[in-house]
């Protein structure tokens, strides 16, 4: 494989902040807390809802091939305009640099150069790969910048709600649900229905863990005065702990994925009388497609924010 072909892989997991939040909670990155992990999963949910809303909006195709060699087929029945691979790409790292930045002591040039290289190499990637246009990128680029400028000055008002209000968990996910099924109405079946269906089950998973968290009292974020939190040195011993975070952490979201999966796919096509005999066709009915995909990733959500976290306590990995 190409050194290209890597790089162009790297950021396609670069754009995804579950993966980025799993890596940082698993490892002990951002602390007990997980506050920065709850709030840009929040903003990633708006960015990629509305970018993938969007695109079965406008309704624009793929770049023609030929001429152009598509490397990445998966998501080709997708539209085009605009490229939510760069609104993630673009969104992740500077809502990381916005929420990070005065809670952590770095150097703001190190932060700035990151989130550079960062949107960079996911939003080249996406062209090499042949998926878009660069009119798709750029208006991605864009359209997540304004989001972000949006969504960003109440970010933690929405996070405050989803802590401290009593009824929250049924919001959050009556609110996620209802999107859910705006999204199915837009178009014909492509991967982006079970996309944005993933992205909100993942989204509602994540709120309602860090609510639990609050009300047990598990969810504490260090006092304003002890900012900005200076970063440990990296030893030996801290970095044998976060791997093994990382394993444990990582099995477990696997099987509960795997569980959920097995679950709720015969669930969902008994419930609603859909032959499941082909899998993979009875995953793109909406019936089946969206309680699969909202309720598996939304206990992955659940999972990462409080499962896992309370295993690390049971265990001594906290």
């Amino acid at each position: 494989m190409s050194l290209g072909r890597r790089l162009a892989r790297l950021a396609a997991h670069l754009q995804d902040p579950c993966k980025v939040a799993a890596f940082q909670r698993l490892c002990g990155v951002e602390g007990p807390s997980g506050w920065a992990d709850a709030e840009l999963i929040i903003i990633w949910v708006w960015v990629m809802y509305l970018g993938q809303c969007t695109k079965d909006v406008i309704r624009w195709p793929r770049p023609a091939s030929p001429p152009v060699v598509k490397l990445e087929v998966f998501y080709n029945s997708e539209y085009s305009m605009p490229s939510t691979h760069a609104m993630s790409g673009t969104a992740i790292p500077l809502a990381l640099l916005l929420l990070s930045y005065g809670r952590w002591q770095y150097p703001l040039m190190f932060g700035l150069i990151l989130a550079f290289c960062w949107c960079s190499l996911v939003c080249c990637s996406r062209i090499y790969m042949g998926m878009h246009s660069i009119l798709d990128v750029i208006a991605g680029f864009l359209y997540a910048i304004l989001i972000l400028v949006v969504f960003h000055p109440v970010v933690d008002l929405i996070d405050n709600f989803n802590l401290t209000y009593k009824y929250a968990p049924l919001i959050i996910i009556s609110l996620h649900l209802a999107l859910g099924i705006f999204s199915f109405t837009l178009d014909t079946w492509s991967t982006s229905r079970g996309d944005t269906a993933q992205i909100l089950g993942c989204g509602a998973g994540v709120a309602c863990g860090s609510h639990v968290n609050y009300i047990m009292g598990l969810q504490l974020d260090p006092p304003p005065n002890t900012l900005p939190l200076s970063l440990s040195s990296l030893t030996v011993t801290v970095f044998g702990k976060a791997i093994l975070r990382l394993l444990i952490g990582v099995i477990v979201l696997l099987l509960t994925k795997v569980a959920m999966k097995k679950a709720t796919i015969p669930l969902a096509c008994k419930i609603f009388c859909i032959p499941h005999d082909d899998v993979r066709k009875a995953r793109q009915r909406m019936e089946v497609e969206l309680p699969y995909r909202y309720i598996t990733y939304g206990m992955v959500g659940f999972s990462l924010m409080f499962i896992v976290p309370c295993l690390f306590h049971f265990i001594g990995l906290s």
